[in-house]
C-alpha cells in the first residue's frame, strides 16, 4: 500500500507549537525519574493508530518507549535497549507489532529499486517487511533472545495489536528459540 502525496497538505508545525504552549501551562511532569519507574522498555511500530501509553495504561515515566516501521528489532533498537537496561535499569522488554501494518505484505525490492532509481544509492538499511505479523512477532522475540548484547531477556513478551478492536493478542516465542 502506497499513500501518494496529498495535494491539501499543509505543514503542522507552527499548530503543534502553540498546542506546546498551552501544553506548557499546564505542565505537570517536573521531577520525573530518568529511568523507567516500571523498569519497562517498549518496542513497537509507529503506526498513528496506536497510542501506546493509553492502550496499556501507562502514565509519564513509566516506560521507555521505542518506535520504527514495524516495530522490528534492528541493530538501532538493539542499541536503545542496550542503553535502557545497562543505564537506565529496564528489565523487562513488551513488543507490539499490528494488524494491517504498512510493511505487511509490502513488495520490499521494487520500493528498493525505487528509492535507488531516484537517488543512485542502494539503501545499507532492511525494509524488513513480512507476511504475517504473529511470525514476525515470534522472529523479533527470537532476534532479542539471541542477541550478545541484550543484558535481561527473561521477561521478554511480544504482542499484535488488532487495530480493529484495540485488543491485544500475546505472541509466544518459537521454542526453537527458548
Amino acid at each position: 500500500m502506497k499513500v501518494q502525496p496529498s495535494d491539501s497538505f499543509e505543514p503542522n508545525t507552527d499548530e503543534l507549537l502553540s498546542n506546546n504552549a498551552a501544553f506548557v501551562r499546564e505542565f505537570a511532569d517536573q521531577g520525573l525519574h530518568l529511568a523507567p519507574r516500571r523498569h519497562l522498555a517498549i518496542v513497537a511500530c509507529m503506526d498513528s493508530r496506536m497510542d501506546i501509553f493509553e492502550m496499556l495504561g501507562l502514565a509519564h515515566g513509566d516506560a521507555h518507549v521505542i518506535r520504527n516501521a514495524g516495530g522490528v528489532v534492528t541493530d538501532d533498537v538493539v542499541r536503545s535497549l542496550v542503553l535502557s537496561q545497562r543505564l537506565l535499569g529496564t528489565q523487562e522488554v513488551i513488543l507490539i507489532h499490528h494488524t494491517n501494518c504498512g510493511l505487511e505484505g509490502l513488495a520490499e525490492t521494487s520500493l528498493l529499486e525505487e528509492i535507488v532509481d531516484e537517488s543512485g544509492i542502494k539503501p545499507w538499511w532492511s525494509l524488513e517487511s513480512f507476511s504475517d505479523p504473529y511470525a514476525d512477532v515470534r522472529q523479533s522475540i527470537g532476534r532479542l533472545l539471541h542477541s550478545p548484547f541484550i543484558k535481561y531477556k527473561d521477561h521478554i513478551r511480544g504482542f499484535v495489536y488488532q487495530v480493529e478492536t484495540g485488543h491485544l493478542v500475546e505472541v509466544d516465542a518459537d521454542p526453537r528459540h527458548i
